[in-house]
Formats: C-alpha cells, structure tokens, sequence
C-alpha cells in the first residue's frame, strides 16, 4: 500500500504559500539574476541588491526562518513540516536562501538555538537570523573517515584561559565567506568513552591561525567547500560551545535535523528536472510523435518516478 504525504490543512496551507511564493517570486528574480535568454546576468551590487530584494519579500509573506521558533522571528515548524517547507523552497536555487533556511546557516541556527549561552546567542545567531551574516561548520578532515567524528585529530589543548588548536579540515561549507566558524576538535586524551573526546568552540573569521588554503574543486567546480589549516589558533574560553568533552554529541544534534532539510533539497531538485522531463516529452514532437508517445521514454520516466518516490520513503 503506498504511503499517503499528504498534510493537515493548517501545513498544506504553508506549502501552498511557499509554492506560489517560489513560483510567482523567487523563480521570475532568479531568471533576472542568472540572466536567462538573451539577458546578462546580473553581477556586483546589481547581484546583492536584488537577492536582498527577494529575501524582504519572504520576510513580508511571513516565510522567514521556516525552522526558528516565533520568538527569533521564525515560523516555529517542526521537522516534518520543515521537510515539506525545504522540497517547496528548493524547486529554486535561491529558495532556501531567500528563505534563510539555506545550509550550513539553517544548521548552525538549530544548534545554536540550543547550546549557545545568551551572550553568544546574541553575538552569533541573532545576525544569522537577520540575514546579516554567513557562517559554517567545521568537523571533516582529511587524514581520517569523515563519516566518524571519534577519530578527529584536530586537537587542543588548555593554556590558562585560553585553548590552542592546530589541525586540519577539509570540505568546510561556507568557509570562504563566513564571519565565525562552529569548530569541532578533540580536547580529551582519554575520555571513559571515545564520544566524549570532541569539544566545540566558535571561531571569529578571519583570525590568525585560522588559514583558509583553497576551495576544493568538485565535478562542478569550485563551489565554496574549503580546506582550512589551522596552526596555534587561540581560542578563548568563553568560546566554548556546550560543555567541554560535548562535542559529538552537539555535532550528532546538529548534522541530524540538517541531512533531513539537504534530502528534501535533493528531492525538490529532482521533482523539478522530472518535471521538465516530462513537460518536454509532452512538447517536443519528433520522427512522428510526441516524445511522451514514445515507449523508450515512458520507461525513463516511469523509472526515474519510482526513483523519486523510493527516496521520499527513505527520508521521510
């Protein structure tokens, strides 16, 4: 028996609002901003004026911060309906962001949120919540499996009220243009369990010590995913974030919510290229029929549709 997605009216009211909003907004601003047909696209100040333009319209429609409580100006969703808020907002590449619920920000809010004093709630995740700031996450490393936090070398070690910390990450989000950096480093020897080994700290960017080498070339290009060197990096205490030996279990609180909203993302962009897909084979006439006629490519469709689906049941 297939599984039903529909929602509760009060949430298919939201979706609809996000959808006519992407579709009636954010898509006609974003063909204006890469500059489609004929156009040029738009650079510089021209660039920014405009994203800034679009993120004021979300802020007046109410569609600001989808997964921040009302009290930090958000629309207090769930995860479950932020999931279906995230595959609206991403049948556009600047959905998310002009929704500021765009990574790694989107994350690093939800985490924050939870683990940051007043003092760095008011420092760092007030400006996120504005728009008015970048940030980024920093676990991954190159030496060792990016999928276990437990073996992280990155180290640091206690001097007076300081941590010094030196060593190595590599596909950091964001990093090139962030103002502060959530770090994740190992600050225990031997902790009574190999979790309890990792603590994190907030790191203004830039800082001396923290040396951002290069943007790692991927299939795509060079799309703003950093290795960062970091050598005697000097790290207050009062930039501790969580408590001292917390930081698997604060990067495990923070990467869980986040790889739900980046799935959503990949189904939305997926819906959206079968959705052209499919609008073409009903368009494009050839060698005497529609392509939509011909059986070859129902197969694809068919196939890249139970695809879609298999991946929805899998996040969902």
């Amino acid at each position: 028996m297939a599984i039903d997605f529909s929602l509760s009216p009060e949430l298919e009211e939201i979706r609809s609002r996000v959808r006519t909003f992407i579709d009636d907004v954010v898509r006609p601003g974003g063909a204006i901003i890469d500059g489609e047909g004929d156009a040029e696209p738009l650079t510089g100040k021209d660039r920014i004026k405009a994203l800034i333009g679009l993120r004021k319209q979300a802020l007046a429609e109410g569609l600001w911060l989808p997964h921040m409580p009302t009290d930090w100006g958000g629309m207090g969703l769930g995860h479950v309906e932020l999931a279906m808020v995230q595959a609206e907002a991403a049948r556009s590449y600047y959905g998310p962001w002009v929704l500021n619920c765009q990574a790694p920000d989107e994350g690093n809010m939800h985490t924050l949120l939870h683990w940051a004093t007043d003092a760095q709630k008011e420092k760092y995740l007030k400006p996120l919540c504005e728009g008015t700031t970048w940030s980024c996450f920093a676990m991954t490393e190159p030496e060792v499996a990016g999928s276990d936090p437990t073996l992280i070398r990155t180290s640091a070690y206690q001097d007076g009220d300081e941590w010094v910390v030196n060593g190595h990450k590599w596909f950091i989000s964001n990093a090139h243009r962030a103002k502060f950096a959530i770090l994740v480093c190992r600050t225990e020897e031997n902790p009574d369990l190999p979790q309890a080994a990792n603590t994190a700290f907030l790191v203004d960017i830039p800082q001396e010590g923290w040396n951002d080498v290069r943007q790692i070339e991927t299939m795509h290009g060079s799309t703003g995913h950093s290795e960062i060197l970091i050598e005697d990096l000097r790290l207050h205490n009062d930039q501790m974030l969580g408590g001292r030996g917390q930081g698997h279990l604060l990067g495990q609180y923070r990467l869980g919510p986040a790889r739900l909203a980046h799935c959503m993302r990949w189904i939305a962009q997926a819906e959206t290229a079968l959705d052209m897909m499919v609008e073409r084979s009903l368009n494009r006439f050839s060698h005497g029929s529609l392509l939509a006629e011909k059986q070859g490519v129902q197969w694809m469709i068919a196939d890249s549709t139970m695809e879609l689906y298999q991946s929805k049941l899998m996040v969902l």
